[in-house]
C-alpha cells in the first residue's frame, strides 16, 4: 500500500520535501525564543541592564519574524504537495477504473468507487499535510524542548519525563480504541452513499410508487449507522483534553513546587522557571499533537488501503500480450460456452457447472458474417450476457467465443469493441449536444455522417423538429428527451463506428412499432454486409431475421428460422401463441407480461 501511495507522489517530490525542512527551521525558532526569554529576565529585567533588554528583545523579535516567514513559507510548499498528491491519486485511481471490466464494477459496486474518489482520497491529502508539516513538527519540537530542559535543570526534566510516560500510556490506550471503529466508518460511508446514489437515479419510480418514506427510513438507517459509529470514537476521543490537562496542570505545580524551592536555594533563576514554563507547555502540545497526528493516521491508513486497492487493482479483462489488431469478418461462434457472475471477492475459475446455476451453459452455435440474428426469451435467460461476452465486457468461465474465426482474448480490446458495437439495454446519453453525444461513436464524424446514422436509426425526424437541431443540449442521463429517442440516438452512436457487428441488446423497446419496423427496414436494405444480433422480448421485431436464437435459463433451446422454430421448439411456439393472443411482450413463461 504505501509504495503505490507513494508513487502518486510524482512531480510534487520537490514541495514534499522542501516542507519538513521550513518546518524544521521554524520549529527551531520557536524553541530558542523561551531561551532568549530566559537571558532577557536574568540578565536585563532583574539585572536592571536596559541594552540588555534592547539586544534580548530585538533577537527575540527577529526569531519571530524568522519563524513566521518559515511557517507561511512551509504552509504554500505543504497546500501544493498536498494538493497535487490528492490529484494523482484521483487521476490514477479514474485511469485505473477506466480499465475495470463490468465483473470489476460489480466487485467494488458504483457507490463505493464514489467513496473512494472523495471522501478516502480527502483523508489521504488531510494526512499528508499533516505528516510533512506536524509530524514533523510535533516531534522535533518534543525532542528540541526536553534537550532546552535538561540543559537548563536536568533534575526538574524528570517531571516531564514521567508526565510523558503517563501521558503516552493513556493515548495509546485511546488510540487503540478509536482506530479499529475508523475502519468501520468508512464502510458505512459506501452503504449512505450507496442509498443516496440509488435514490436520486431512480427518483422518478421513487415518486411513482411513493415510496418516499421507505427510501427515507432507508437513508435513515444508513446515516444513524454513521452517526452512531463517530459518537463512539468521538466519546473516546473526549478523553484526550481532561488527560491532557491533568497532565499539564500537574506538571505546573510540580514545577512551581519545586522551582520555588531552587530559586531560594540559588541553584534556579526566575528566567530559567520562566522558560520551564513554556517547555513543559510545548512538550505536552506536542504530545497532544502526536496523539492527534496517530488517530489521524489511523483514520487514513483505512482510506489509503481502499484507494491503494483500487489503484493496483488488476482488471479482469486485459489485452493479451501480443494482440491481433484486425477484425477479419463479422462471423461470431459460441463454443461450449458456460458463465457464471462472479460474487463479491471471488476469482472466475475454470470447471465444471457449480451448484448454483450458471447465467450461461454449454452454449455452441455459429453466426456467419452478415446474418441477423434474433435473440429471444424470458427474464433472467441470459440474453444479455451472451452478447456481453462477444465484445468481452465479460469474459466466459468456461469455452471460448470467437469473432471473426479467432478467439476474442486473442485480440485488442479497442479493436474488438470498435468492430462489435454495442448498444446495451440501459440506455445512457451525456450532458452536452446530440452532436457531441453522437460523436462518441466517432470523434471525428462529419455532421453528414451524423445525419445519414440518425436516418438509419430513425432519429433525423425528431432531431430535425427540435429548435437547435443537432445542437440541441442533452441533460445528464438524457433525462430531456423521450426513452425511444433515448433509443434511437444510442443506435446511431453505435453505427457511427461502421461495426462489423452490431448488438442491439433489446434496443427499440421503447419505439413503436412502426418505427421499429422501420429501423429493421433500414438495416436489412442499407448493412447487408454488417452482422446483426438483435435482442427483443417481441416475436415481431425478429421473425424477419435470418435466424432466431431461443434461451431458456442460461441454455440455448433452439436455433432456426423463424417458420423451422414455429414447428420444432416448444417455447418458441408458447412465446409465438401468447403474443398472437394478447398481442403482448414475452417477459415469462406463463404469460406475464
Amino acid at each position: 500500500m504505501l509504495k503505490t501511495l507513494y508513487r502518486q507522489i510524482g512531480t510534487y517530490w520537490k514541495a514534499s520535501l522542501l516542507t519538513p525542512i521550513l518546518t524544521a527551521m521554524e520549529v527551531v525558532m520557536d524553541v530558542l525564543i523561551p531561551y532568549v526569554t530566559a537571558s532577557l529576565i536574568d540578565r536585563g529585567i532583574n539585572a536592571g541592564n536596559i541594552q540588555n533588554v534592547y539586544l534580548y528583545g530585538a533577537l527575540m523579535l527577529l526569531m519571530a519574524c524568522l519563524s513566521l516567514a518559515f511557517g507561511i513559507a512551509a504552509g504554500r510548499s505543504v497546500a501544493y504537495a498536498a494538493s497535487g498528491f490528492a490529484a494523482n491519486l484521483r487521476a490514477a485511481m479514474y485511469r485505473n477504473i477506466q480499465r475495470f471490466a463490468f465483473s470489476d464494477i460489480d466487485k467494488y459496486s458504483a457507490a463505493g468507487l464514489v467513496t473512494r474518489m472523495t471522501t478516502d482520497v480527502n483523508n489521504l491529502q488531510n494526512a499528508y499535510q499533516q505528516i510533512l508539516r506536524v509530524t514533523v513538527r510535533a516531534p522535533f519540537r518534543l525532542v528540541l524542548s526536553i534537550v532546552m530542559c535538561l540543559l537548563i535543570d536536568a533534575r526538574l526534566s524528570l517531571i516531564f519525563l514521567i508526565a510523558m510516560f503517563i501521558l503516552a500510556v493513556a493515548l495509546w490506550q485511546i488510540i487503540s480504541r478509536v482506530s479499529v471503529l475508523f475502519a468501520r466508518v468508512f464502510q458505512q460511508y459506501d452503504q449512505l452513499n450507496q442509498s443516496v446514489q440509488e435514490n436520486i437515479a431512480a427518483i422518478r419510480v421513487v415518486k411513482a410508487f411513493v415510496r418516499e418514506d421507505y427510501e427515507r427510513s432507508k437513508f435513515d438507517r444508513a446515516a444513524e449507522g454513521l452517526y452512531r459509529l463517530y459518537v463512539r470514537a468521538e466519546r473516546l476521543m473526549t478523553w484526550n483534553h481532561p488527560i491532557m490537562n491533568m497532565v499539564v496542570y500537574g506538571c505546573i505545580i510540580a514545577l512551581s513546587w519545586f522551582g520555588a524551592h531552587y530559586i531560594v536555594g540559588g541553584t534556579l533563576t526566575t528566567g530559567e522557571l520562566t522558560s520551564l514554563f513554556t517547555y513543559v507547555m510545548s512538550i505536552l502540545m506536542s504530545l497532544m499533537m502526536l496523539s492527534m497526528i496517530f488517530v489521524m493516521l489511523t483514520q487514513s491508513a483505512a482510506s489509503g488501503q481502499r484507494v491503494a486497492e483500487i489503484i493496483e487493482e488488476e482488471p479482469d479483462i486485459v489485452n493479451p500480450a501480443n494482440p491481433l489488431f484486425a477484425v477479419p469478418d463479422g462471423s461470431i461462434e459460441f463454443r461450449g460456452v458456460r458463465f457464471d457472475y462472479k460474487q463479491k471477492g471471488e476469482a472466475q475459475s475454470e470447471g465444471t457447472r457449480t451448484s448454483k446455476r450458471s447465467a450461461l451453459y454449454n452454449v455452441s452455435f455459429r453466426i456467419e458474417s452478415g446474418e441477423t440474428v434474433g435473440i429471444i426469451g424470458g427474464t433472467g435467460s441470459g440474453k444479455s450476457t451472451l452478447v456481453s461476452l462477444i465484445s468481452r465486457l465479460y469474459d466466459t468461465s468456461q469455452g471460448d467465443v470467437l469473432v471473426g474465426g479467432r478467439n476474442v482474448k486473442e485480440y485488442d480490446l479497442e479493436t474488438l469493441r470498435t468492430a462489435v458495437s454495442v448498444v446495451l439495454q440501459q440506455n445512457v446519453l451525456f450532458s452536452g449536444s446530440i452532436l457531441d453525444n453522437l460523436r462518441w461513436g466517432k470523434p471525428d464524424a462529419t455532421l453528414e455522417e451524423c445525419r445519414k446514422a440518425c436516418a438509419l436509426a430513425q432519429a433525423d425526424e425528431f432531431i430535425d423538429a427540435m429548435p437547435d437541431g443537432y445542437e440541441t443540449h442533452i441533460e445528464q442521463g438524457g433525462t430531456n428527451v423521450s426513452g425511444g429517442q433515448r433509443q434511437r440516438l444510442c443506435i446511431a452512436r453505435a453505427l457511427l463506428k461502421r461495426p462489423q457487428v452490431l448488438v442491439l441488446d433489446d434496443s427499440t423497446s421503447a419505439c413503436d412499432t412502426a418505427t421499429d419496423a422501420r429501423i429493421r427496414r433500414a438495416f436489412r436494405e442499407e448493412l447487408p454486409s454488417m452482422t446483426k444480433l438483435i435482442i427483443a422480448q417481441r416475436i415481431q421485431s425478429i421473425q424477419d431475421c435470418d435466424r432466431i436464437v431461443v434461451m431458456d435459463n442460461g441454455v440455448v433451446t433452439g436455433f432456426d428460422t423463424h417458420e423451422n422454430l414455429l414447428r420444432t421448439n416448444a417455447l418458441y411456439q408458447e412465446i409465438y401463441q401468447i403474443q398472437s393472443e394478447n398481442r403482448g411482450d414475452f417477459d415469462k413463461k406463463g404469460g406475464e407480461q
